[in-house]
């Protein structure tokens, strides 16, 4: 098991140490479940009175919190608890499984496939013709890449995703368990005489960035006839949906069960809330953000915060959402209006 003492997180994460440095620390956990030997954090306010009744040794607080260690505790005071919790949790990070450079004797490589320097191609996985995989690139076991795709170095596939044929991955990127990359855009028209459903074909492909992230059973569809492309830096969370033709910025987040339909364009540094969705063909702007369950059913300008369905100003969403709640008790003084008690009142 690791073990760090205060001193040493608190040199990683370049803080200032309230306390003792030689307190022993274990692991990290949440204010109402951390041991005598585990470090939690402190972001808010909110948090400073559960700080004082946890069982936690140390802590990790903005520096602009007014709270004390506390007798035999220890508090490591820095500008962002939460990115210095980052530098803390990589620290106690265990190595990912054991992947051996090469083939593992039961995956399929095909023969024209280039597979780089220090790779490694785990148990059942197939790779397809034209294929070309970077340098010190994972393939975990059952991993699916057809045909002319290429990935780039330094890349990590976890088991059972599946690339599709000629989509482009970038180096350092990490795509999570079960997540599909270049499925078909979902493309119907109804045929002539209205009995049935005519399917568009697909003949494009995805194009992804470096240092993009992809979660597990996130579907990334390829383009009608060009690419869907995801920028450098972007991340994007568990079950995500991102339809055919759209394209994604620079260092995007996308949070869980988000969406969406096709040929969205998303700028620079645009966050997606869990479970908001985004109609086909709008366009949101740099460094705009959707609240969750947010319905974006037009254009965002850069720099907006939306929230609600259909999506709005989120401040002026938060007062209609306030005067929503006093509905009930408008509609009762409704009921129990009479006007001409009123007039009555007034001519005595």
């Amino acid at each position: 098991m690791k073990q760090f003492t205060t001193g040493q997180i608190n040199q990683a994460v370049k803080g200032t140490l309230d306390g003792s440095a030689t307190i022993r620390i274990s692991g990290v956990e949440n204010l109402s479940m951390a041991t005598a030997s585990q470090l939690t954090f402190i972001g808010k306010k909110k948090y400073i009175k559960p700080w004082m009744e946890s069982q936690a040794s140390a802590a990790i607080v903005n520096d602009t919190l007014d709270v004390e260690p506390g007798k035999g505790r220890a508090l490591l005071r820095v500008p962002d608890a939460d990115l210095a919790i980052a530098s803390v949790l990589q620290l106690f990070e265990t190595k990912p499984p054991n992947s051996k450079s090469g083939a593992h004797f039961t995956a399929v490589v095909d023969e024209t496939a280039k597979i780089g320097k220090g790779s490694s191609i785990g148990a059942g996985c197939y790779v397809g013709p034209g294929v070309v995989i970077g340098a010190k690139t994972i393939l975990y076991p059952n991993v699916t890449v057809l045909d002319d795709s290429r990935i780039g170095n330094e890349t990590s596939i976890w088991s059972g995703a599946v690339i599709r044929e000629r989509c482009q991955i970038g180096n350092h990127c990490i795509i999570h368990a079960n997540a599909t990359i270049g499925g078909d855009g979902f493309g119907f028209r109804s045929s002539p005489d209205g009995h049935n459903l005519i399917k568009i074909p697909q003949i494009g492909s995805v194009e992804i960035g470096d240092d993009v992230e992809i979660g597990a059973g996130s579907c990334v569809d390829r383009g009608k006839f060009s690419a869907t492309t995801i920028g450098d830096g972007t991340k994007i969370d568990n079950l995500v949906q991102i339809a055919h033709n759209c394209r994604l910025g620079r260092c995007c987040v996308m949070a869980g069960q988000s969406a969406l339909a096709g040929s969205v364009t998303l700028g620079d540094g645009v966050v997606i809330g869990g479970g908001a969705r985004v109609k086909d063909h709008v366009i949101i702007g740099d460094g705009a953000k959707l609240g969750g369950n947010t319905g974006a059913i037009s254009d965002v300008a850069p720099g907006e915060t939306l929230l609600g369905f259909p999506a709005g100003e989120y401040r002026q969403t938060l007062r209609i959402w306030a005067a929503q709640k006093r509905l009930p008790e408008l509609a009762k003084l409704l009921r129990n209006y009479n006007p001409n008690q009123d007039d009555n009142t007034k001519s005595t």
